[in-house]
């Protein structure tokens, strides 16, 4: 079952995350960080639970103009079953219903897995631009 992220599940995300390879984590992922963005960006992230059990996760989120999906993740054993698919529909159209018509997602070059994923799902991989980051 689908339901809305809550700060109270963290401890069970952050494990799921810890397990799931490609998926990065640093200061950002702490607590506190992503309590201020589920407060910033209400009802976009989602968990999907079985038995009490959450078996996969979505962080989204936008800045007014584009949507931003981070930490798509679904437990190994639970794979090619939809989930991870029915968590994007679940804030690609929680996005739209905010105007939101674009969203962006990163996905490390080595996480082949992933990248099949978006593929696979009808995302476009852009060759036209590049990241640029800075830790300020």
């Amino acid at each position: 079952m689908i339901r809305i992220l809550q700060i109270n599940d963290y401890d069970r995300i952050l494990e799921l995350w810890k397990r799931v390879p490609g998926v990065g984590l640093s200061e950002a992922d702490s607590k506190e960080r992503i309590a201020l963005f589920l407060e910033r960006n209400k009802r976009l992230s989602f968990v999907y639970e079985e038995a009490g059990k959450i078996i996969g996760t979505i962080l989204c989120g936008h800045d007014g103009r584009r949507g931003y999906i981070y930490h798509l993740a679904v437990d190994e054993s639970y794979r090619r079953q939809g989930i991870g698919k029915s968590l994007v529909e679940a804030s690609l159209s929680k996005l739209k219903e905010e105007g939101i018509d674009k969203c962006h997602l990163f996905v490390f070059q080595g996480n082949t897995l992933g990248q099949e994923f978006w593929d696979k799902i009808g995302w476009e991989k852009r060759k036209d631009i590049l990241v640029f980051s800075k830790i300020v």
